[in-house]
Protein backbone atom coordinates (compact mmCIF):
# COMPACT_ATOMS: atom_id res chain seq x y z
CA UNK A 1 0.00 0.00 0.00
CA UNK A 2 1.09 3.56 -0.71
CA UNK A 3 0.69 6.50 1.63
CA UNK A 4 -1.58 7.75 -1.24
CA UNK A 5 -3.92 4.91 -0.63
CA UNK A 6 -3.19 5.73 3.20
CA UNK A 7 -7.18 7.49 4.60
CA UNK A 8 -5.46 11.37 5.46
CA UNK A 9 -6.70 11.11 8.79
CA UNK A 10 -4.40 7.91 9.23
CA UNK A 11 -0.91 9.57 7.72
CA UNK A 12 1.42 10.02 10.10
CA UNK A 13 1.92 13.90 9.65
CA UNK A 14 -1.99 14.83 9.66
CA UNK A 15 -2.13 12.47 13.22
CA UNK A 16 0.57 14.40 14.25
CA UNK A 17 -0.90 17.83 13.42
CA UNK A 18 -4.54 16.51 15.15
CA UNK A 19 -3.28 14.32 18.25
CA UNK A 20 0.50 15.26 19.08
CA UNK A 21 3.78 13.83 18.46
CA UNK A 22 3.13 11.99 21.32
CA UNK A 23 0.11 9.78 19.75
CA UNK A 24 1.95 8.48 16.98
CA UNK A 25 4.29 5.00 17.30
CA UNK A 26 7.78 4.53 16.57
CA UNK A 27 6.99 3.36 12.92
CA UNK A 28 4.95 6.63 12.54
CA UNK A 29 7.69 9.19 13.95
CA UNK A 30 10.59 7.37 11.76
CA UNK A 31 7.86 7.82 8.42
CA UNK A 32 8.12 11.39 9.24
CA UNK A 33 11.88 11.59 8.91
CA UNK A 34 11.83 9.14 5.75
CA UNK A 35 8.74 11.22 4.25
CA UNK A 36 8.73 8.87 1.11
CA UNK A 37 8.77 5.52 1.07
CA UNK A 38 9.46 3.51 -2.22
CA UNK A 39 8.13 3.19 -5.81
CA UNK A 40 6.16 -0.56 -4.31
CA UNK A 41 5.72 0.38 -0.59
CA UNK A 42 4.57 3.28 1.69
CA UNK A 43 6.87 4.95 3.95
CA UNK A 44 4.77 3.50 6.91
CA UNK A 45 5.92 0.20 5.38
CA UNK A 46 9.28 1.05 5.16
CA UNK A 47 9.59 2.49 8.47
CA UNK A 48 8.14 -0.77 9.81
CA UNK A 49 10.79 -2.48 8.34
CA UNK A 50 13.60 -0.53 9.20
CA UNK A 51 12.17 -1.23 12.78
CA UNK A 52 12.19 -4.77 12.23
CA UNK A 53 15.77 -5.23 10.31
CA UNK A 54 17.45 -3.48 12.94
CA UNK A 55 15.21 -4.93 15.74
CA UNK A 56 13.54 -2.02 17.43
CA UNK A 57 14.34 1.56 18.94
CA UNK A 58 17.61 0.36 20.59
CA UNK A 59 19.17 -1.32 17.38
CA UNK A 60 18.79 1.37 15.73
CA UNK A 61 20.20 3.60 17.79
CA UNK A 62 23.32 1.63 17.71
CA UNK A 63 23.50 1.30 13.42
CA UNK A 64 25.77 2.94 11.32
CA UNK A 65 26.10 4.78 8.17
CA UNK A 66 26.51 1.13 6.11
CA UNK A 67 24.10 -1.03 7.92
CA UNK A 68 21.26 1.20 7.68
CA UNK A 69 22.66 1.72 3.89
CA UNK A 70 22.16 -2.15 3.39
CA UNK A 71 18.40 -1.87 4.55
CA UNK A 72 16.45 -1.89 0.77
CA UNK A 73 14.87 1.30 0.03
CA UNK A 74 17.23 3.06 2.43
CA UNK A 75 19.78 5.21 0.34
CA UNK A 76 22.24 7.94 1.49
CA UNK A 77 20.11 10.57 1.70
CA UNK A 78 17.23 8.14 3.65
CA UNK A 79 19.83 6.63 6.00
CA UNK A 80 21.19 10.16 6.83
CA UNK A 81 18.07 11.19 7.82
CA UNK A 82 17.69 9.04 10.38
CA UNK A 83 21.59 9.27 11.68
CA UNK A 84 20.78 12.72 12.13
CA UNK A 85 17.05 12.41 13.92
CA UNK A 86 18.70 9.71 16.68
CA UNK A 87 21.68 11.83 17.17
CA UNK A 88 19.25 15.25 17.97
CA UNK A 89 17.45 12.67 20.46
CA UNK A 90 20.88 11.97 22.06
CA UNK A 91 21.67 15.31 22.49
CA UNK A 92 17.80 16.55 23.68
CA UNK A 93 18.20 13.98 26.92
CA UNK A 94 21.54 15.24 27.50
CA UNK A 95 21.13 18.96 27.75
CA UNK A 96 20.39 20.27 30.70
CA UNK A 97 16.97 22.04 32.03
CA UNK A 98 16.40 25.32 32.51
CA UNK A 99 14.81 24.50 35.48
CA UNK A 100 16.69 22.67 38.15
CA UNK A 101 15.48 19.24 38.95
CA UNK A 102 14.38 18.18 42.26
CA UNK A 103 15.43 14.87 43.16
CA UNK A 104 12.79 13.19 45.79
CA UNK A 105 13.64 9.66 44.93
CA UNK A 106 16.19 7.27 43.28
CA UNK A 107 13.11 7.39 40.41
CA UNK A 108 13.61 10.69 40.16
CA UNK A 109 17.62 10.44 39.61
CA UNK A 110 17.32 7.70 37.19
CA UNK A 111 14.52 9.02 35.36
CA UNK A 112 16.99 11.66 34.79
CA UNK A 113 19.71 9.80 33.15
CA UNK A 114 18.09 6.72 31.40
CA UNK A 115 17.42 8.16 28.38
CA UNK A 116 20.98 9.07 28.19
CA UNK A 117 22.46 5.95 29.86
CA UNK A 118 20.51 3.32 28.81
CA UNK A 119 21.71 2.06 25.10
CA UNK A 120 25.85 3.03 25.97
CA UNK A 121 28.04 0.50 24.89
CA UNK A 122 31.12 1.58 27.03
CA UNK A 123 30.63 1.75 31.08
CA UNK A 124 30.36 5.54 32.13
CA UNK A 125 30.41 6.90 35.63
CA UNK A 126 28.55 10.32 36.08
CA UNK A 127 27.71 12.07 38.85
CA UNK A 128 24.43 14.54 39.70
CA UNK A 129 25.72 17.49 41.89
CA UNK A 130 22.78 18.73 44.10
CA UNK A 131 22.15 22.09 46.48
CA UNK A 132 20.40 21.49 50.03
CA UNK A 133 17.14 21.26 48.79
CA UNK A 134 18.27 18.54 45.97
CA UNK A 135 18.13 19.73 43.35
CA UNK A 136 20.57 19.11 40.33
CA UNK A 137 22.74 21.47 40.15
CA UNK A 138 25.64 20.05 37.77
CA UNK A 139 26.08 17.12 35.77
CA UNK A 140 29.00 15.36 34.86
CA UNK A 141 30.90 12.40 33.30
CA UNK A 142 33.45 11.81 35.62
CA UNK A 143 35.20 8.55 33.38
CA UNK A 144 34.31 6.10 30.78
CA UNK A 145 35.63 2.24 31.39
CA UNK A 146 35.29 -0.36 33.16
CA UNK A 147 34.43 0.27 36.97
CA UNK A 148 37.21 -0.05 38.88
CA UNK A 149 38.44 1.20 42.46
CA UNK A 150 42.01 2.13 40.95
CA UNK A 151 40.08 4.69 37.89
CA UNK A 152 37.25 6.33 39.52
CA UNK A 153 39.19 8.31 42.50
CA UNK A 154 37.28 10.26 44.90
CA UNK A 155 39.08 13.25 44.41
CA UNK A 156 37.88 13.48 41.00
CA UNK A 157 34.30 13.36 42.31
CA UNK A 158 34.60 15.63 45.13
CA UNK A 159 36.75 18.13 43.23
CA UNK A 160 33.19 18.96 41.05
CA UNK A 161 31.20 18.96 44.33
CA UNK A 162 33.09 21.21 45.86
CA UNK A 163 33.82 23.55 42.70
CA UNK A 164 29.90 23.91 42.48
CA UNK A 165 29.22 24.10 46.54
CA UNK A 166 27.09 20.69 46.51
CA UNK A 167 25.39 19.32 49.54
CA UNK A 168 25.26 15.84 48.14
CA UNK A 169 26.07 13.66 44.74
CA UNK A 170 24.11 11.26 43.45
CA UNK A 171 26.74 8.92 41.44
CA UNK A 172 25.62 6.95 38.07
CA UNK A 173 26.95 4.12 36.30
CA UNK A 174 25.20 1.82 33.46
CA UNK A 175 26.31 -1.55 32.38
CA UNK A 176 26.02 -1.75 28.74
CA UNK A 177 24.95 -5.89 29.28
CA UNK A 178 21.25 -4.67 31.10
CA UNK A 179 21.93 -6.55 34.52
CA UNK A 180 21.81 -3.69 36.62
CA UNK A 181 23.19 -6.48 39.64
CA UNK A 182 25.91 -5.03 41.62
CA UNK A 183 29.66 -6.42 41.19
CA UNK A 184 32.47 -6.61 43.27
CA UNK A 185 34.09 -3.21 42.14
CA UNK A 186 30.73 -1.28 41.64
CA UNK A 187 30.72 -1.97 45.82
CA UNK A 188 34.53 -1.10 46.62
CA UNK A 189 33.69 2.20 44.67
CA UNK A 190 30.89 3.15 46.37
CA UNK A 191 32.25 2.95 50.11
CA UNK A 192 35.04 4.39 49.02
CA UNK A 193 32.71 7.29 47.59
CA UNK A 194 30.48 7.34 51.13
CA UNK A 195 33.82 7.20 52.94
CA UNK A 196 35.62 10.27 51.47
CA UNK A 197 31.92 12.24 51.86
CA UNK A 198 32.41 11.89 55.33
CA UNK A 199 35.60 13.27 55.56
CA UNK A 200 34.37 16.08 52.82
CA UNK A 201 31.09 16.73 54.51
CA UNK A 202 28.94 16.26 51.22
CA UNK A 203 27.13 13.10 51.41
CA UNK A 204 26.71 10.56 48.97
CA UNK A 205 23.36 10.29 48.61
CA UNK A 206 23.33 6.99 45.85
CA UNK A 207 24.75 5.08 43.67
CA UNK A 208 22.46 4.10 40.91
CA UNK A 209 23.17 1.29 38.37
CA UNK A 210 21.32 1.64 34.54
CA UNK A 211 20.33 -1.18 32.98
CA UNK A 212 17.36 -0.92 29.83
CA UNK A 213 14.98 0.62 31.25
CA UNK A 214 15.58 -0.67 35.02
CA UNK A 215 17.97 0.68 37.41
CA UNK A 216 19.53 -0.41 40.94
CA UNK A 217 19.83 1.90 43.98
CA UNK A 218 22.57 1.02 46.14
CA UNK A 219 20.98 3.21 48.72
CA UNK A 220 17.39 1.80 48.24
CA UNK A 221 18.88 -1.95 48.83
CA UNK A 222 20.98 -0.44 51.96
CA UNK A 223 24.63 -1.49 50.33
CA UNK A 224 25.75 2.41 51.20
CA UNK A 225 27.06 1.65 54.60
CA UNK A 226 28.01 4.08 56.87
CA UNK A 227 31.75 5.27 57.17
CA UNK A 228 34.12 3.80 59.88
Amino acid sequence: MLIKDVPVEERPRERLIKFGAEALSNAELIALLLRTGTAHESVLTLSQRVLSQTEGLKGLTKASLMELTQIHGIGPAKAVQLLAGVELGRRISRAVPEERVTIRSPYDAAQCVMEEMRYLEQEHFLCLFLNTKNKIIHKKCIFVGSLNVSVVHPREVFREAIRYSSAGIICVHNHPSGDVTPSREDLEVTQRLVEAGHLMGIELIDHLIIGDQSYFSMKEKGLILDAI
